[in-house]
């Protein structure tokens, strides 16, 4: 599995993360993950998967780097503080490695939200603060709201077929030294069909799926991986499938450790275009 740094910290991270939006697989996929080099598991308050994650990092914390995020509408100074502590008992942990504002809220004002993460930063509950959904001015504001920590990430909606972020976010990341964390990087699995492997070439098959069908032939890879890979490939940007199966959490760690041709990455760039 291959690391990259994430944001100004000096942690390392893999560039294939786990996802828990929606999971109800359990534990073994996430551990089986886990050693596979895949880390990072992402989950949210909202997602009401925290238990899951804290059952199935039982005996294996100090190999796990955990990222939960707290709901838009507890961004009040107090709120934010009992959704921490809440995550943490729910996770079954003492620390949480990357805590992320999951919406931005305009009703709140932004000083008052980051005055609490830092506040969780110096008590020793958090090491890093991330943002999610997060546009170019909202990142703006809250890394001025910020007096001791970075924001490290930014976790986006971004695929071969959502790539809006290429236009301003991305490019305000890499400037920035913040990192992309990708969210849903197989479209909600539309990318490559329910089967999640290769994909042959048939009628029926729009021209996007045709190139990247091509694409991981060519590869020896399914297509599911060419487009983790795809994304994982690039620059400050990491991915966070979300899979139910051990089969299918081994498939998607091993999009990392190999890369496309400049010339592949060219046609599915054509073929996904904005």
């Amino acid at each position: 599995m291959e690391l990259k740094r994430l944001g100004a910290s000096g942690v390392m991270v893999p560039e294939i993360g786990l996802g828990t939006w929606r999971y109800s697989g359990g534990s073994e996929p996430l551990r089986r993950g886990v050693e596979l080099g895949a880390n990072l598991i992402d989950t949210a308050e909202m997602y009401r998967t925290e238990d899951q994650v804290g059952e199935a990092i039982v005996g294996i914390r100090d190999d796990v780097f955990v990222a939960t995020k707290v709901l838009g509408s507890n961004l009040r100074y107090d709120a934010v503080l009992r959704a921490a502590d809440k995550s943490l008992r729910l996770l079954g942990i003492d620390k949480i490695d990357l805590y992320q504002i999951h919406w931005p809220n305009p009703s709140v004002p932004i000083g008052e939200t980051m005055r609490a993460m830092e506040r969780l930063v110096a008590d020793g509950v958090v090491d890093h603060i991330g943002v999610s959904n997060f546009s170019v001015e909202d990142m703006q504001d809250a890394q001025a709201a910020l007096d001791n920590n970075p924001i490290v990430s930014n976790q986006i909606l971004y695929n071969l077929r959502r790539r809006r972020a290429e236009r301003d976010v991305i490019p305000y990341c890499l400037e920035n030294d913040i990192m992309v964390m990708a969210y849903s990087p197989l479209h909600e699995g539309a990318l490559v069909g329910n089967s999640g492997g290769r994909i042959r070439q048939a009628l029926g098959l729009s021209r996007d799926q045709h190139t990247l069908a091509e694409v991981a032939g060519e590869t020896g890879k399914t297509a599911a991986q060419v487009a983790l890979n795809w994304v994982a490939d690039q620059e400050g940007m990491i991915a966070i499938p979300k899979s139910n199966s051990v089969a299918r959490t081994e498939e998607n760690c091993a999009a990392s450790g190999w890369r496309l041709t400049a010339e592949q990455r060219q046609r599915l760039d054509r073929a996904f275009s904005v």
